[in-house]
């Protein structure tokens, strides 16, 4: 089943669903942007059990494009979806690990039962992702990637965001 495809222009952390899919570093401790964002709002219980993670399967880290889920703390979801993006290079295609990112994430929202997920755009922060090739990528991932997801979000930070977005899904 193909998901519903909807955009909010807002803060990914405000947001009523199933999942949020965390744009994380592959310390899964927190960082900037989306990421520090859900660490913030979602409160300590995030946090402890990236740590549990990191103390057993992800000694390393989380790799570039997968994904793990964690309790989702005091956000109003259920799981919070880690996934590494990976950051923006002009002299390597790094393309097939960004769709693995959305991929991934259905893939644990799947084994979840999460029915709502909700998105930010992975790498197209500080990671350096153009818009434009973010927002088509992702798009076109979930739109090929068989889930039992109903609904997936893309939840945009600003109007600039919004618009790359709004132009792929049509």
């Amino acid at each position: 089943m193909t998901p519903v495809i909807t955009l909010v222009q807002g803060d990914i952390t405000e947001q009523s669903a199933d999942a949020i899919v965390n744009a994380a570093n592959s310390s899964l401790l927190g960082g900037g942007g989306v990421d520090g964002a859900i660490h913030r709002r979602g409160g300590p219980a995030i946090l402890a059990e990236c740590r549990r993670l990191r103390a057993s399967t992800y000694g390393e880290g989380l790799p570039t494009g997968q994904a793990v889920a964690t309790t989702a703390g005091e956000l109003d979801a259920r799981w919070v979806i880690h996934t590494v993006g990976p950051v923006h290079s002009q002299q390597e295609d790094r393309s097939g690990q960004l769709a693995s990112c959305y991929r991934e994430s259905l893939r644990v929202a799947d084994e979840l039962g999460a029915r709502t997920v909700a998105f930010p755009a992975v790498s197209a922060g500080v990671f350096g992702w153009p818009l434009d090739d973010a927002a088509r990528i992702a798009v076109e991932t979930v739109r090929a990637t068989p889930t039992s997801v109903a609904e997936v979000r893309f939840v945009l930070f600003d109007q600039r965001a919004y618009e790359a977005f709004a132009r792929q899904v049509g």
